[in-house]
């Protein structure tokens, strides 16, 4: 009897607790679609102030430069930037990493916490960058205000980290679907990039939010796409070699766009004399100066963009030119500090770069009724894809904006190669570079373990010793006993790669002479090889696998050109350079999650101890700080310290100091040397 009753109670018990999870499910749902709803309207009051800006400055102040000549206008993004710098400088401050990269940051370190109290300047600043005429799309802040109000209500509830991720997915997804009208793409722009996977416990809740935010958007706005596109005709299916050469185009120019949004913010970033909020003006002059020579750069380029797709008369040369100024002016306007996306300029160099190729394949097969259009619609995913990594959003965007499902075909064709061209050309999208290269390297969505952070190019020998395969065994064996080496890569006259000699191999030689036995007879020639843009993860398993001591590394273009020789011995400074980035990256998580969870007035100083600085030897409980500063950890070398008052500091430490935004100069002057005093 007894046994029955605590049966009877264990299945209450977890009919109840089911009802409970079932009601926190449907109460996250609701979030959902609320955050979807919220975002759909935030999303249509950028817009609009978006178009209020242009009209005050394009017609307003445009009619007053017309008086003066039509030269003028270039004045108006130089305004456009000064209002920028002034807005980001005094009311939103230093930032780790901005838009979508910062939002994926967030994700994977600090389980969705975003700083949503600088959201309003921030969209204002945005706002102002695209009324101006800045070369940027305004996808990037839509995704922030979504992202921005999903960790709003989650920090509000107390939510768990695995929910906040939910709800600032579904955020982002929202931002997308009401920036193109396209629901279904906002969903996979925010599996693949934001969460980094497309199945998960999230979908449900970014599928309802963004299909709350493309309803409100079509009930105020209409159902059409963000531009008008043109009825693709189908075309029998040998016109598709055709796409794939156009995605050999498209790839190239993606890459160059990732590595011009890095290399101008590296230039930019280079003059530290020129204070942050003046750069947008400078920017923002040369945006200027270049529209007055071809306005259909300037802004989002939507019109441009309509106008390609619609089939108007436009020269190829001219086309090309568009994407070129494109390629080079919106990393111009985002280096020099204006607030937009990466996105609409894609799909604008997509576009312009399409239509220039349909009129030059039209030009060589003018009886095959090539469209230029066509080409047009499929370059805009093709260079999308190459430039976020995201085929799948690629693609479903050209569909929701087409609503054919003809062009998918010619798009999976063209997308497919344009990824895998600029993959192999830039080692990561716009959005993962950025992070990659302050030490952050994820994989769905997550952290990468240690050994995936180091590339075999990093810790190879880059000029191994080799053997000839006309040498003799004898010659071998001197060789061994000179250089005291187990095994070293075969090459033939041409120093190609054509196999592996080892010690074990010699030993295995059965003969009563070495001398007259070469060494291109004996060696092992089925290789098992590595790359230097490969992980010492993948190299370890691979050497695993085999149980081999050492792996020849070649290029992936030409796997006979030896660019050097994996050992094991290397593997253990490949770990010890692991441990050291594990470390870092350690530093970095402390950093983002004391940045999100800090107040508004307070910010994350990383402040180095260099050598001869008042820090330099000093124990914490014996400098005197700034008001209410703390160090909440330590970085030296390969360990993350937790710090206490009798820590000591060394030169080299870096330290992560929580402190008030206006004490954040007096902090980093703790770490420079002391002057000098002349006697």
């Amino acid at each position: 009897m007894r046994t029955a009753r605590q049966n009877r109670w264990t299945i209450s018990l977890s009919r109840w607790l089911g009802q409970i999870q079932l009601s926190e499910t449907i109460l996250l749902w609701g979030l959902a679609l609320v955050v979807g709803l919220t975002t759909g309207v935030g999303v249509w009051l950028f817009k609009e102030l978006i178009n209020l800006i242009q009209t005050i400055g394009y017609t307003q102040l445009g009619a007053s430069l017309r008086s003066i000549g039509s030269w003028s206008f270039f004045i108006l993004p130089v305004i456009g930037g000064l209002l920028v710098g002034l807005v980001m400088y005094f009311l939103v401050g230093h930032e780790r990493h901005s838009g979508v990269p910062g939002v994926m940051e967030s994700v994977a370190l600090a389980g969705g916490r975003l700083r949503y109290q600088r959201a309003p300047a921030k969209m204002l600043a945005a706002a102002v960058s695209i009324g101006s005429g800045a070369s940027v799309g305004p996808e990037d802040p839509s995704v922030q205000i979504g992202a921005y109000l999903g960790s709003m209500v989650g920090q509000r509830l107390h939510f768990s980290d695995e929910r906040m991720r939910a709800l600032v997915a579904a955020g982002a997804a929202s931002g997308i679907s009401a920036a193109f009208n396209a629901p279904i793409a906002g969903v996979f722009f925010a599996l693949e990039i934001v969460l980094g996977e497309i199945s998960g416990s999230a979908f449900g809740e970014v599928m309802l939010a963004s299909v709350a935010s493309a309803v409100f958007t079509q009930v105020v706005s209409g159902t059409q796409p963000a531009f008008q596109i043109p009825p693709y005709i189908f075309h029998i299916n040998w016109q598709l070699p055709l796409y794939l050469f156009l995605g050999l185009f498209a790839g190239p120019v993606a890459a160059a766009y990732i590595r011009m949004i890095y290399l101008t913010r590296d230039i930019f970033a280079r003059y530290k004399q020129i204070p942050v909020w003046l750069k947008p003006t400078i920017a923002g002059l040369i945006v200027g100066l270049v529209g007055l020579l071809a306005p259909q750069i300037l802004g989002v380029g939507y019109d441009t963009v309509s106008q390609v797709l619609s089939g108007a008369s436009t020269g190829i040369v001219f086309l090309i030119t568009l994407a070129l100024l494109k390629v080079i002016l919106t990393p111009t306007s985002l280096a020099g500090g204006f607030i937009g996306g990466v996105v609409a300029p894609s799909l604008f160099i997509g576009a312009t770069l399409g239509s220039a190729f349909g009129q030059i394949a039209a030009l060589i097969f003018p009886t095959l009724g090539i469209h230029a259009t066509h080409f047009a619609m499929v370059g805009m995913a093709a260079v999308l894809a190459g430039a976020i990594h995201a085929p799948l959003t690629s693609i479903i965007l050209l569909f929701e904006m087409t609503n054919d499902y003809h062009i998918l075909l010619p798009a999976m064709f063209a997308v497919v190669v344009s990824q895998v061209i600029s993959q192999r050309l830039v080692h990561g999208s716009i959005y993962t570079l950025d992070l990659a290269r302050k030490g952050i390297r994820l994989e769905r969505g997550r952290d990468l373990e240690v050994l995936e952070t180091v590339m075999v190019g990093e810790v190879m020998q880059p000029m191994p010793f080799t053997l000839h395969e006309s040498d003799s065994l004898a010659r071998a064996s001197e060789f061994f006993l000179e250089t005291h080496h187990h095994g070293a890569p075969v090459v033939n006259g041409q120093e190609e790669l054509v196999g592996i000699f080892t010690l074990k191999d010699l030993d295995a030689t059965q003969v009563s002479s070495w001398a007259n036995i070469k060494v291109g007879d004996e060696c092992t020639h089925d290789l098992v090889v590595a790359y230097p843009d490969e992980t010492i993860g993948s190299a370890l398993r691979k050497m695993g696998q085999r149980d081999i001591g050492r792996m020849p590394v070649v290029a992936r273009e030409n796997p006979h050109k030896l660019l050097g020789l994996l050992r094991r011995g290397d593997l253990v400074r490949a770990y010890d350079a692991a441990l050291t980035r594990h470390a870092t990256r350690r530093h970095l998580i402390n950093q983002t999650r004391l940045d999100a969870i800090t107040p508004e007035a307070v910010m994350v100083v990383e402040l180095q101890v260099q050598k001869g600085s008042p820090l330099s030897g000093e124990t914490l409980k014996a400098i005197t700080w700034p008001p209410d500063s703390i160090v909440a950890s330590i970085r030296r070398r390969q360990k993350v310290i937790i710090p206490h008052g009798d820590t000591v500091l060394l030169p080299g430490d870096i330290l992560a100091v929580v402190t008030e935004a206006s004490y954040s100069e007096a902090v980093m002057r703790l770490g420079e040397p002391r002057p000098q005093i002349e006697t």
